[in-house]
Formats: structure tokens, sequence, C-alpha cells
């Protein structure tokens, strides 16, 4: 095989990983072990310390990752010909991916990982949430009294709630109905 080819194949053993890793680890947090990743990604487990020589690296990666993905997503939605629909969407979608996003992310501080890039990754996330908030603002979809950092604590705290507690889906779509009518516009 061709330094090439051991290369591509290399890439592929490291995208595969961390994609089994997300699941992994989104479902198990901590306790799950870099041995089912080996396992349902079919590399061996030193092909996974190979890439990542420690498991608080994996986590890091994966959590890395997986807010890039998300930003990419938040990016992508900026040119929406609806951009309140755009951002209340991106919202819901956010907190329906809380929990696996949390679990991955205490599994990282439980493994004493450096968060740094984690960190970045997440603040350009907050970015692009930023710039969707802008948009259904500016598009009289979301009331203008409202900042980041009021919207994002409603995030992040709707978040931790549906990831912590068994609501069931209607109570779920119900208090994000009376959290969006309060992000609604005022009459004047």
């Amino acid at each position: 095989m061709s330094a090439r080819a051991q290369r591509v194949d290399a890439r592929a053993n490291r995208e595969r990983i961390l994609e089994v890793a997300d699941e992994v680890f989104g479902r198990g947090g901590g306790s799950a072990s870099t041995e089912e990743v080996a396992s349902l990604a079919g590399v061996g487990i030193a092909t996974v310390f190979r890439h990542f020589p420690t498991k608080a690296l994996l986590l890091e990666a994966v959590l890395v990752r997986r807010f890039a993905g998300l930003r990419a997503q938040a990016e992508a939605l900026l040119g929406d010909a609806d951009p309140g629909g755009a951002f209340f969407g991106f919202f819901r979608h956010l907190v329906a991916d809380a929990a696996a996003k949390i679990a991955i992310g205490e599994a990282l501080l439980d493994a004493g990982g450096d968060q740094d890039e984690a960190a970045r990754a997440s603040a350009e996330l907050r970015r692009a949430v930023g710039a969707l908030l802008g948009r259904a603002q500016e598009s009289g979809a979301v009331r203008t009294d409202v900042e980041l950092p009021e919207v994002y604590a409603l995030l992040v705290g709707t978040s931790r709630v549906f990831a912590g507690a068994d609501l069931g889906e209607d109570v779920q779509a119900r208090a994000l109905t009376v959290l969006f009518d309060g992000l609604a516009p005022r009459p004047v």
C-alpha cells in the first residue's frame, strides 16, 4: 500500500472513530469506553490510541467536531428566507442535541481533559447563534430588547432542563412555545 493510500486510510479511520465516539460518549458519557468505540468503528484499540493517545483527547476532538458541525449548520441558515424560522428552528435543534453534548462535555471534565479547543469551538457556535438572532431581530421575528447573553442563558438553561428531566415531548414542545412567545416582539 502506498504512503498516500495509508494516509487516506488513516484519515478515514480517524473520521470513523470520531463518528462512533460521538454516538458512544453521547449516549454513555464518561462510563462509555474507548474499547467500545474501537469495536463499533471496526478498528483495534491501538488505532484509536494512535489517533487519540488519551480518552480525554478523543472526547475533546468529539466535542470540538460537534460544536463545529453545529456552527456550520447555523451559518448555513444565515441565508434562509425566513430568519425567524431559522432562528427558532435552530434553537429547537440545539435543545434536542443537548443531552449528548452535555454527556460528552461532562465526560471530558471527568477525564481531566484540556478544554481550550472545545471552549473556542463553543464560542464560535455562540457567535453563529448570535448572527441568527440578529437576523431574526432585523426581520421582526424576535424582539429587539433582548441580547445574545439573555437568549443564550435561556438556550443553555432549557437544554440542561430538557436533558436532565423526563418531561415528554409534549411538555417540551409547550415549554418551547412559551419561551418563544416571550422572545416574540411586543405589541406597541
